[in-house]
């Protein structure tokens, strides 16, 4: 009798601990929340890049048996009446000095500052998905968050710098009576909004840049039943 309750003793004694935390857990190869940082900051290079090259910022339609016109930060493009489209750069490439406002000369710096500091970060953001999780890789994720902070006030300040270039006189000679924050004949073009969407959207990478490192979550634990 006394042995049998012994060995149940030794039995209830010697048990294993199934409980979550004992577990090991496997490291984690990628981040829900980091392959969407990375997806989403290769689109957006993928907008800036676009609309800074569009010819379409500023644009007027035909008016009075009149050619329509674009302006862009680097081109200006008009439309004959029989449809024949011609862009051409301002001054000829390579002749930054010749866009027809300081302005626009300003912008164009601020936002292709801003583009290449966003596809730097970036790039930064796509090795994160080959690194193993640790410190180097939350140092890069936060310094790539930074880097797209400082890309969203670069680029923004260089798209609130743009309308003051429509008093120039080229803008003039088509807008008719345009100043500082006013096309007159002439309007918002696609490219411009594109751009703006652009940074609204940029706004929200720092916040997933804090999210996107591979870390061992510890799990929820179980309500206790009392």
């Amino acid at each position: 009798m006394h042995s049998l309750l012994d060995r149940k003793k030794k039995e209830a004694g010697v048990g294993i601990d199934l409980s979550p935390s004992s577990l090991p857990q496997a490291p984690r190869m990628f981040s829900c929340v980091g392959c969407f940082w990375v997806l989403l900051s290769s689109a957006l290079v993928a907008i800036c890049s676009f609309s800074f090259i569009s010819p379409a910022w500023i644009v007027k339609d035909h008016l009075k048996n009149k050619d329509s016109v674009s302006f862009g930060l680097l081109w200006h493009c008009s439309e004959s009446l029989d449809h024949m489209y011609r862009c051409y750069t301002f001054g000829g490439l390579g002749k930054f000095a010749e866009i027809p406002s300081s302005s626009w000369q300003t912008s164009a710096v601020l936002c292709s500052g801003g583009c290449a500091l966003l596809a730097v970060s970036s790039l930064l953001a796509i090795i994160t998905i080959f690194l193993p999780s640790g410190a180097c890789e939350r140092r890069i994720c936060t310094l790539a968050g930074y880097m797209q902070m400082a890309a969203v006030f670069i680029m923004a300040s260089g798209l609130l710098v743009y309308p003051f270039g429509l008093n120039s006189a080229l803008v003039k000679s088509f807008c008719g009576d345009s100043g500082i924050y006013y096309a007159g004949e002439c309007q918002i073009g696609w490219g411009y909004m594109l751009a703006i969407v652009g940074v609204m959207l940029t706004l929200f990478l720092p916040f997933f840049a804090k999210y996107a490192p591979k870390e061992h979550l510890s799990p929820t634990p179980l309500p206790t039943i009392l």
